[in-house]
């Protein structure tokens, strides 16, 4: 299964000031994660950024900051509490009056196209990414999360935690991964624009 940037959302996990400068690899993580949210701008592809305890790690670090809309901030580890409400489409109420036909005669609601696929990304990968995408599974969203552009403290760490997400059904893609299966062809009109993003 290849990803489809119409099904797709990106969310970026706690990149924030005071926790990337002990991140193993930390800037060519926070490379790669502002090189996702471009891709996703380009291709419109809705973009949540999260902040664990704002006032201990510090605000979302500046480049993802321009890219991205306002943090959703949180104390517990996992986000999904404050990213479902905005990663499914809201119900559309059904409309009628007095005259209309009883419910079950009634057409569904046409309802806003949905994004099941959650590309994912983040820090620490094996406590607040990790949680996160446990939590997004079992609410039975597909979860890719990028391992170029995520990163722990220890390796071994991250490493463990991809082990854990591949075991839960998660796929591990790289941000190259992302960018080219959004596109699919080079005649997409924002290849050369991706392209350059990539290299």
């Amino acid at each position: 299964m290849l990803l489809d940037a119409q099904d797709s959302q990106l969310v970026l996990v706690d990149y924030q000031q005071r926790l990337m400068p002990a991140i193993q690899h930390g800037d060519a993580v926070l490379a790669q994660a502002v090189r996702l949210a471009r891709i996703a701008r380009l291709l419109q592809v809705p973009t949540w950024v999260t902040e664990q305890n704002p006032a201990g790690l510090g605000a979302t670090v500046a480049p993802l900051q321009e890219l991205a809309g306002q943090p959703l901030r949180k104390m517990a580890f996992s986000a999904a509490p404050q990213l479902l409400p905005r990663l499914r489409p809201p119900a559309r109420a059904t409309g009628g009056n007095a005259r209309s036909l009883p419910r079950h005669l009634q057409k569904p609601p046409d309802a806003e196209p949905e994004r099941p696929c959650i590309v994912l990304a983040g820090c620490e990968a094996h406590v607040c990414l990790l949680q996160t995408a446990l939590d997004l599974v079992d609410e039975e969203f597909d979860v890719w999360v990028v391992t170029d552009a995520c990163g722990s403290r220890a390796e071994r760490s991250r490493d463990a935690a991809f082990d854990r997400l591949a075991g839960a059904g998660c796929e591990l893609v790289t941000t190259e991964m992302v960018a080219f299966e959004w596109l699919r062809s080079c005649e997409h009109p924002a290849f050369r624009e991706v392209l350059r993003l990539v290299k």
